[in-house]
């Protein structure tokens, strides 16, 4: 992952040969999104990498990088099944994420950089296609937020998360 969501791409941390806390926090993010999305017994004794590069991005790098794998990952299966090396399709749900925040007092939807260092409340939302919460990461930046201002993100959040499956699919089915 090229994590941070700024205007300049910071070279992987595998260049370095370490990872740094971000870095190791978004990969646990996104195994942890990919692991909801899949029955791990009908996959076996096998691991599955998926590498997430999000080459241009303007903000919400971690939640592209979990709706795109979650394709990468249905593909991944797809071609074990196709090959006979697996019997059933595992994959349980699909999975997508979005960043919502608020600015200037306004709930937004995929923030950009300049939006989220402007946010009072910044979130990342990763749901599956059965409308389950997978994670809620939340937090206000120098502020607080209320119940209201939370349920009108979350729905956003949700309307958003709603798009991308549709994506994922178009994109899955073409």
């Amino acid at each position: 992952m090229l994590p941070y969501s700024t205007l300049e791409r910071k070279p992987r941390d595998v260049a370095k040969g370490k990872l740094d806390g971000r870095s190791s926090e978004i990969q646990r993010l996104i195994g942890r999104s990919m692991r909801a999305a899949i029955d791990l017994h009908k996959i076996g004794d096998r691991t599955v990498w998926i590498d997430c590069d999000v080459l241009q991005a303007d903000g919400g790098t971690r939640t592209a990088a979990i709706t795109g794998a979650f394709v990468a990952l249905s593909l991944a299966m797809k071609k074990l099944m196709d090959d006979k090396k697996l019997v059933e399709n595992p994959i349980l749900n699909p999975v997508a994420a979005v960043s919502i925040g608020i600015v200037n007092d306004q709930p937004l939807l995929d923030l950009c950089y300049t939006e989220d260092v402007a946010a009072s409340v910044d979130m990342n939302l990763v749901m599956n296609g059965a409308g389950e919460f997978i994670e809620v990461q939340g937090s206000g930046e120098e502020a607080t937020f209320s119940d209201s201002e939370l349920g009108s993100l979350l729905a956003l959040g949700k309307a958003g998360i709603k798009e991308l499956l549709s994506a994922q699919k178009r994109a899955l089915q073409a």
